[in-house]
């Protein structure tokens, strides 16, 4: 059962991130159940976690959907993770060794060296850079040995990633120039600047709320 239920778990987290299905859509457990080879009982509890990790929404007495575009909230966890990951990275600064900084170096080179959209479809992101870009994000902040603020840290960065994944197609998003901002950052956490490394992190999280808002997926407020 456990072994099933880490499987469904990490398969639907993967498919929401991988942006299989449109913001509002529901997802249906018995249709989970099938596609994972599981019963709807561990399908449930896997959405029910999920939805701890704002990566799904329950609605009482309707089931499980994945999560709607909010500007507002996208706003607010950005600053929460700015302000979270400002500490983080001060502590990593001062916490981190040199094979810490051999890690991150190796880290950013695959980030760096592994295409950020897909040769055959270029309004997705690739799911290997994504996957390579959670990486270099965990491994720089890891030094900083506080379990909790790294799984929120972590938990943010994945609702952050629905929107970046939404806004994709957007000539906003194709311009960005996201390895130079990258690049910047890790030498800034090579030089142990911790107020300049919380300064390139926030406008780095920035970055992509400005995106989702040129991208119209969202309508702003008046």
């Amino acid at each position: 059962m456990a072994k099933a239920s880490t499987h469904s778990l990490e398969g639907i987290r993967r498919t929401i991130l991988d942006g299989f299905w449109s913001p509002g859509d529901r997802l249906q457990p018995t249709t989970l159940a099938e596609q994972f080879s599981t019963s709807t009982t561990v399908i449930r509890e896997s959405l029910t976690r999920l939805a701890g990790e704002n990566l799904v929404t329950i609605r009482p007495n309707r089931g499980f959907f994945v999560p709607d575009l909010n500007l507002g909230e996208l706003a607010d966890i950005t600053e929460l993770r700015c302000v979270t990951e400002a500490l983080a990275a001060k502590l990593a600064t001062e916490r981190g060794t040199v094979s810490w900084e051999s890690s991150l170096i190796a880290i950013h080179h695959k980030l760096s060296r592994t295409p950020r959209r897909l040769p055959e479809e270029p309004d997705r992101v690739n799911p290997q850079w994504s996957q390579a870009h959670r990486e270099f994000h965990h491994q720089l902040l890891a030094p900083c040995e506080c379990q909790p603020m790294l799984k929120l840290s972590g938990d943010l960065a994945n609702f952050t990633e629905l929107y970046r994944r939404w806004a994709a197609p957007s000539q906003a998003a194709v311009a960005r120039d996201v390895e130079q901002e990258h690049a910047d950052i890790l030498d800034a956490a090579l030089a142990r600047d911790a107020e300049k490394l919380g300064h390139l992190l926030r406008n780095h999280y920035q970055a992509t709320v400005d995106v989702v808002m040129h991208a119209g997926l969202v309508e702003q407020p008046a």
